[in-house]
């Protein structure tokens, strides 16, 4: 259909539906499709080749009056792509490459047999359909409901799914303050980190007298390893759109910025064709359906200041200042963007409130568990053999993501942790790995759920070196505004690189704990004050490895360069390749005699042992 006749067409709820009704029945939405997944990482893999090819080969082959084929969001299994769905028999097929589409299209499309070759495999057997992948199957999607099923840049695709229909009856059937009742009752907590009740926070800005007031989305996702926020952004951005516009109607707000990192440029892309499609359709602007509600939204990129992502420092970033946090209270409910009333929640926050307004907070607060409602969106990474984007309700076990989901450890290799919730979380060991995914749970181990990064790992993981590595990234990003968060982490990493190095003492670790204190307790935001954890919790955890360092001068997984050693073995036969390769000529020994390893003078590069091909070389 030509959906260009119906711009500044929805100016009623009953335009709207009018308009979902002429989408569902239209011939192209009807069509059978050709999903080829259109997120960040597929991109990256090479999956507009692959949807360029279909074009092709579907038009070479007189099938494209029949078949379309639709960029969508990220499906979610991101280690495995490109992916593409065929609609009308939910086959999966994943690593499409361009030269496999004549395949698909000959064998499949037309000859009705799957190809092989490109199925996912679980135990050497074959699964075509992806209603039947255990990935998908242990999932329970709400946010991500529509990504992988409609085009992300057509606002059509949105409303045809229900898209807007929430905002429809928040405007047309509840007040204000019924839509911030519903919103407490479902017991939404804010999924940027914090966990703080979503309602309780819209509830102190609605109060505020004050005539002028604001609504933010936090899409600053810094957290290393984490991409949720990114991936609803470019596969399903009129939610977030959606979900800030009942929030202003619920707060009293007509204007809304969303601030996102300037490094995701697919996301800002997509939201700001969302923002300009909205606009153009009247669901976004003055009298919106009709009602006389007014709310615009403008795009603030950030700079990639990982301390913008606490709300103050957001705030102080788009006033046009430099991004540091400022003491609370007040806080920006009370006085936030320019000292008005402010609210902020994170992309998965406001793309949960579409589908509570829609059910009804009761029925949402259905899933999850007694203080943790609705489900969650994690960034599943590391060992597993099918990392990416997943969705369950709070409180699943760990487990269920690393194995039902995850499909397990990919090296082979036992688990050994789990980092969740980035620089400000903790890691899950192997004993708890049962734990559920709340937050009452988690802060028990010394994690969080942060934003939602699990980063998984096996036992070829230094702890050590872990802690080492987020106390790294968090001393670099310090905005140093604050003495305790700038020098008491710059100190800890202090300590535990000299640990890792071999000279550390047995009074370090008394050291770390008191500095992480200290620091937890005295640190002006919130970032500082959980810049310890992944020290605190490897601590709790994971001690013996700290003792090791110090007393045995030994990294169990040979991972801290400084405590390796390299050994050659008796079979050696003296072929010299390692000696050849050597950079500081630490190898001594005659032809077809057997080798030495001079400790003092070698770096320990590892080419000596990646060169041998004798198996006489090794590493501890």
């Amino acid at each position: 259909m030509d959906i260009n006749k119906y711009m500044h067409f929805v100016k009623s709820p009953a335009q709207l539906q009018e308009l979902r009704t002429a989408l569902l029945s239209s011939k192209e939405y009807n069509s059978e499709k050709v999903f080829v997944c259109a997120g960040g990482g597929c991109i990256a893999s090479g999956s507009m080749k692959v949807k360029d090819a279909f074009v092709k080969q579907l038009l070479s082959n007189n099938l494209n009056e029949k078949l379309s084929v639709m960029e969508t969001g990220c499906l979610g299994p991101c280690a495995i792509g490109p992916v593409v769905v065929i609609g009308k028999d939910d086959t999966f097929y994943q690593k499409v490459r361009p030269q496999d589409v004549k395949e698909i299209i000959d064998k499949h499309l037309i000859g009705g047999n799957v190809v092989e070759g490109l199925l996912h495999s679980i135990d050497g057997k074959n699964v075509s359909k992806k209603s039947e992948l255990p990935f998908f199957i242990n999932q329970d999607k709400q946010v991500l409901r529509n990504c992988g099923k409609i085009d992300p840049t057509k606002i059509a695709d949105y409303i045809a799914v229900g898209g807007y229909q929430a905002l429809s009856k928040a405007l047309t059937a509840m007040t204000g303050e019924q839509v911030v009742q519903e919103v407490t009752i479902s017991g939404l907590r804010g999924r940027g980190g914090a966990g703080f009740p979503t309602g309780i926070k819209w509830n102190f800005a609605r109060k505020n007298k004050d005539a002028t007031k604001y609504i933010l989305c936090n899409a600053d996702e810094g957290d290393p390893g984490a991409f949720m926020d990114r991936s609803i952004l470019e596969g399903d951005p009129h939610s977030i759109i959606e979900g800030m516009l009942i929030g202003a109607y619920a707060i009293g707000s007509s204007q809304g910025y969303v601030y996102v990192r300037a490094e995701y440029p697919l996301a800002v892309e997509r939201l700001q064709i969302a923002i300009e499609q909205a606009r153009t359709f009247g669901l976004i602007g003055e009298n919106i359906l009709g009602t006389g509600f007014n709310f615009d939204i403008e795009i603030r990129k950030g700079s990639g200041a990982f301390v913008c992502g606490e709300e103050t420092a957001l705030i102080q970033s788009i006033e046009g200042n430099r991004g540091e946090p400022r003491p609370r209270p007040p806080f920006p409910a009370e006085k936030g963007l320019w000292n008005k009333p402010t609210v902020l929640n994170n992309v998965e926050t406001f793309s949960n409130i579409p589908l509570l307004i829609n059910e009804g907070g009761a029925h949402y607060a259905e899933k999850g568990t007694e203080k943790s409602k609705g489900t969650k969106i994690f960034a599943l990474a590391g060992t597993v053999k099918i990392s990416g984007l997943v969705e369950v309700a709070i409180g699943t076990p760990l487990r269920k993501l690393v194995y039902d989901i995850g499909g397990g450890i990919s090296t082979g290799k036992k688990y050994k942790a789990a980092q969740i919730g980035g620089p400000s979380g903790g890691c899950i060991p192997a004993e708890h790995l049962d734990v559920p995914l709340d937050y009452e749970a988690l802060n028990k181990l010394g994690a969080i759920m942060g934003s939602g990064g699990l980063i998984v790992m096996d036992e070829s993981s230094c702890m050590v070196d872990v802690a080492r590595f987020f106390l790294e990234f968090v001393q670099d990003e310090s905005c140093g505004k604050c003495v305790p968060c700038r020098e008491g982490t710059a100190r800890m990493k202090q300590i535990v690189d000299r640990i890792c190095e071999g000279k550390g003492e047995m009074k370090d670790i008394d050291e770390l704990e008191k500095l992480a204190k200290t620091v937890t307790n005295a640190s002006l935001c919130g970032l500082g004050q959980t810049a310890p954890n992944p020290v605190l919790s490897t601590l709790r955890h994971f001690r013996e490895e700290y003792i090791e360092h110090i007393r045995d001068k030994k990294c169990r997984t040979a991972v801290c360069k400084e405590l390796i050693v390299f050994e050659i073995l008796d079979v050696c036969n003296g072929c010299q390749a390692c000696k050849k390769v050597c950079p500081v000529h630490a190898i001594h020994g005659e032809k077809k005699h057997l080798h030495n390893i001079d400790e003092a003078e070698c770096i320990r590069c590892g080419l000596c042992l990646s060169t041998c091909k004798f198996e006489a070389i090794v590493k501890y």
